[in-house]
């Protein structure tokens, strides 16, 4: 007589949520290890081994998720763009640009999205610069990051151009040269890490300058 059948154990769902949550938040950890390490001793100086050290992950999963130090610098990069809280400063400058008709509040809002974004992503796009003298790998990188943010500034440029902002004389590839400018890594350098500037100043003085070079005078009243 054969004995009873155990009863079969139902297999554990596999917590998909719960990995993909785990993964982001070793992601995380390498940037932010990497962003501090490179900060503070240099691109040249910084190895993956310390970046794995201090984000307590292995060098494979750095290489397997990043590809080495290039990678981390667009990740770094591409975190600091997005801003702070749950929407990306990208995506809250359309939504401006979108419902303000005001052409000088659009520009403030810019002021206040360079405040945001431009500690972070500044001081990191400075040293990528000074590291693809040496790297080439770096230097494609540094050429792509300019190319995205030229972009980013000519739709700004055409968006103030199709609603008829501009200050008349003002071309798109002109108001696209000014945004690049005024939004640029060398600008914070020498305004607040070199002369002091602070922070909240420097976002007014950005959207000043971009108003008086792109919009026309306000009418006297």
């Amino acid at each position: 007589m054969e004995a009873p059948a155990s009863p079969v154990k139902p297999k554990r769902g596999y917590d998909a949520t719960r990995r993909r949550e785990l993964a982001r938040q070793s992601r995380e950890r390498v940037i932010t290890a990497a962003e501090e390490l490179f900060l503070r001793q240099g691109y040249a100086g910084t190895t993956i081994g310390s970046i794995a050290q201090g984000a307590g992950v292995s060098v494979d999963t750095i290489y397997k998720g990043f590809g080495g130090k290039p990678g981390l610098v667009r990740a770094i990069v591409d975190a600091a763009l997005l801003g702070r809280g749950p929407v990306p400063a990208e995506h809250r400058s359309d939504a401006l640009q979108a419902g303000e008709p005001d052409p000088r509040k659009i520009i403030r809002g810019w002021g206040r999205f360079v405040m945001e974004i431009s500690p972070r992503v500044s001081p990191i796009t400075l040293l990528a610069r000074e590291a693809a003298v040496s790297d080439a790998d770096v230097r494609a990188l540094v050429e792509e990051i300019d190319a995205a943010r030229l972009r980013r500034m000519t739709q700004n440029a055409q968006r103030l151009a199709a609603a008829g902002h501009l200050r008349a004389g003002v071309s798109v590839p002109e108001a696209a040269d000014v945004l690049w400018t005024y939004s640029s890594a060398e600008l914070y350098d020498l305004l607040v890490v070199r002369r002091g500037m602070s922070i909240p100043r420097y976002g007014a003085f950005v959207a000043d300058a971009m108003i008086a070079a792109l919009l026309p005078p306000e009418p006297q009243e």
